[in-house]
């Protein structure tokens, strides 16, 4: 019997990668990566795969050029605006997660008006990890549980999560990353801890659907026992 995932998050790993070895610039393979995350949006719906997290912009990715720091923030601008329309005709829900410190005003305003335009949307969930850490999002909740004048006693997993970027997230049944790379560079660190993991050879502009199958595939033949 098939085991059915609900919530699948990926780390598209390998952009820049996949620019160099075709001799292009950069932003090309975050264009080409952008075109792709549409692409497998819209496999995982096919799949019945409700909700997709994606890793985009870490709270480390600011140490690179301001040309290619400049160039994906313009490139979130356009997904959260341009693509309203789709969101809407698909009745899609989107959450940014991360810290909106150093985003810039222009863009924490479109973040706003796309979560609140799309928050009553109820097919599916895509969540875009922008200057997120996985790490300060558990120091954000202890912050918050700090701020309300939580106890040490009425401190519990529940209350930690509650206060998280997503409150109500279901955790993640698969993580999958690709470009080769084998470890989680902090994504999702709360959220992630009893999900399968999945490490993919090809570059995120190459990954395909064919590669989201034989990812679907190794997940069902797993046994999930969650310490049990």
């Amino acid at each position: 019997m098939e085991k059915k995932i609900e919530h699948l998050a990926i780390i598209m790993d390998g952009n820049r990668r996949w620019a160099k070895d075709r001799g292009l610039a950069p932003w090309k393979g975050h264009e080409a990566g952008y075109e792709r995350l549409k692409q497998i949006g819209e496999a995982c719906l096919a799949r019945g795969i409700k909700d997709l997290t994606v890793f985009a912009f870490s709270t480390e990715n600011w140490k690179r050029t301001q040309e290619e720091v400049g160039f994906l923030m313009g490139l979130f601008e356009k997904a959260l605006t341009v693509e309203l329309d789709y969101f809407a005709s698909r009745n899609l829900r989107l959450r940014i997660l991360g810290r909106r410190e150093g985003l810039g005003d222009k863009l924490v305003k479109i973040i706003e008006n796309a979560e609140k335009t799309t928050a009553e949307n109820t097919a599916g969930t895509l969540a875009l990890c922008i200057n997120y850490g996985g790490r300060p999002e558990i120091v954000d909740a202890c912050k918050k549980l700090i701020a309300e004048g939580v106890t040490p006693e009425e401190v519990t997993e529940e209350a930690i999560a509650k206060r998280l970027y997503w409150p109500d997230m279901p955790d993640p049944d698969l993580i999958i990353r690709t470009s080769g790379e084998e470890r989680l560079s902090g994504f999702l660190a709360w959220e992630g801890v009893y999900s399968e993991l999945y490490w993919c050879q090809k570059h995120w502009p190459d990954f395909d659907e064919s590669e989201l199958d034989k990812a679907i595939g190794e997940f069902d033949s797993r046994q999930r026992r969650y310490g049990g």
